[in-house]
């Protein structure tokens, strides 16, 4: 890589990463070494592209409208790079932003033919069930379930995911089955569902009705509600992909499935300002395929 081009990347890192020792050490360098080529690039382009302090490394205005032209350009070259090695081979490193459920329950068992297809590049899962934030994370592609903030990010939906609720055989036979959405305030629900503050809303025939539950465990993780359904803690609130293989099973059955509780849009989403990487388009179009035929 020309030191042109190698300082250009760590420009991009530093500004995703807001450290000049973790861009240099992801590139193989030092951070006096990152400092100095970046030290280097400002001189040359005759502006600060960062403010710098003992907290924090932040663009600048400048730095920040150098980033959105520079990124897409890079993304560009690579693609160039890319071509040149031969058509539909992808190198290079492709990190995916999504939550662990959706990582482990649908995500990873639709991999094994796209790693096959291609060999040279390495996928990168950044796992958090939170919303991280997908620039300075270094996101390429994000899998995202529910309700969007505002952005000018591109979108490409994936599908729609439905909420439910659900328990294991041993609990409704000890706890009872609930008949309407008003018998869950007698039970513990284990919400599976981000974002909801313990309230569950169901609908039948134009009727809504919103109910607060609690229960005696809680985690940031869908794995863990779905995990305390199955132990027979209580009953869990979850979307279907989040619960498939368990419901498969005989592990949890579903309840109240009179009611509706809505469904979760599911979407690929690629970062505002950035060119979208090859081979992020191309894994969610194989992913988007996989969904289809092997829903």
């Amino acid at each position: 890589m020309t030191d042109r081009l190698l300082a250009l990347t760590l420009f991009v890192r530093v500004a995703h990463t807001g450290s000049f020792s973790q861009a240099g050490k992801d590139l193989g360098l030092s951070q006096p070494s990152a400092s100095r080529l970046i030290a280097s690039l400002e001189r040359e382009v005759g502006t600060a592209l960062f403010a710098r302090s003992t907290r924090a490394v932040v663009l600048t205005e400048a730095g920040a409208d150098y980033l959105a032209k520079v990124e897409p350009a890079l993304a560009i070259l690579e693609e160039a790079t890319q071509a040149i090695h031969g058509k539909g081979v992808l190198r290079g490193v492709l990190r995916i932003g999504l939550s662990t459920s959706m990582a482990i329950r649908e995500v990873i068992p639709r991999l094994p033919g796209f790693i096959s297809k291609h060999p040279a590049l390495r996928i990168d899962l950044a796992m958090d069930d939170g919303r991280q934030d997908l620039i300075r994370s270094a996101i390429d592609v994000a899998i995202r379930s529910g309700k969007l903030e505002d952005s000018s990010a591109t979108l490409r939906r994936l599908g729609s995911n439905p909420l439910l609720i659900a328990a294991s055989p041993t609990y409704l036979k000890r706890a009872g089955c609930p008949k309407t959405p008003d018998d869950l305030l007698g039970h513990p629900v284990l919400i599976g569902v981000p974002g909801s503050n313990g309230v569950c809303f169901f609908e039948k025939n134009g009727r809504t009705v919103s109910i607060k539950v609690e229960a005696p465990l809680s985690g940031n993780i869908n794995e863990a509600a779905v995990a305390g359904g199955v132990a027979g803690i209580g009953i869990v609130a979850c979307s279907l992909w989040g619960c498939r293989a368990e419901l498969k099973s005989g592990a949890l059955v579903q309840i109240l499935k009179d009611w509706s509780m809505g469904a979760a849009d599911v979407n690929a989403i690629f970062p505002a300002g950035r060119g979208a990487k090859l081979a992020a388009r191309a894994f969610v179009e194989h992913f988007a395929k996989n969904l289809k035929t092997n829903p």
